[in-house]
């Protein structure tokens, strides 16, 4: 009766991850905002500055900006 039990367990346990996977997988990647990624989105590139994030960051100011939209360029911003 106790592998009875192990193997419910089991595959209860198997329900409940691949249930939270699913939902993983339909939501947003971390660095993405809302509606981000959807559409034509195939790159995986999110919109540079505050508006493309997915929280806000409470300081931003021009220096954070341009090197936002220079990433992942290998030059640093020319407003130095």
């Amino acid at each position: 009766m106790g592998l009875l039990r192990w193997a419910v367990a089991g595959v209860a346990g198997y329900g409940i991850w691949r249930a939270v996977r699913k939902q993983q997988d339909e939501s947003a990647p971390a660095a993405f905002a809302e509606g981000e990624n959807s559409g034509g989105n195939f790159s995986q590139v999110r919109s540079a500055g505050v508006d493309g994030m997915r929280s806000n960051p409470k300081r931003w100011d021009k220096v954070d900006e341009a090197s936002d939209e220079s990433f992942p360029a290998s030059d640093p911003p020319s407003t130095y």
